[in-house]
């Protein structure tokens, strides 16, 4: 039992340096810098609107959605270059496999396109 608990020793130092790094590190940028933002910090920079106070301010869900839409597609990219590397080795299975889920995705982006999800009025 003693060897197991000897071989967790290095991920706790590991551990207890980061912390103690990142403390400090937190710690420091409140001693250092100064707290006070002026109007040019508080002004609207490339979001497009003005800085708000309350956390709870109502977006517009079209923003929810463009990011939604671009995780969704990008994701297929993603799936799209291992599938393209392995293609000769997992052969007409991993083809049809594909071919079904870009079914699936491009049903999908037919219907989002349908309900007018990527119009931005």
């Amino acid at each position: 039992m003693d060897d197991l608990l000897v071989n967790y020793l290095p991920i706790l130092v590991f551990l207890a340096i980061a912390i103690v790094i990142a403390g400090g590190a937190v710690a420091a940028s409140y001693i250092i810098v100064p707290q006070h933002p002026d109007a040019e910090k508080t002004s609207a920079y490339e979001c497009g609107f003005d800085a708000f106070v309350d956390a709870r301010h109502k977006f517009d869900v079209r923003f929810y959605l463009v990011a939604i839409l671009f995780i969704i597609f990008d994701l297929e990219v993603a799936f799209l270059f291992p599938w393209a590397i392995t293609l000769g080795q997992i052969g007409m299975v991993g083809f049809w496999s594909m071919m079904v889920f870009l079914g699936i995705l491009t049903i999908g982006f037919v219907y989002e396109w349908k309900k007018g999800a990527l119009e931005w009025e």
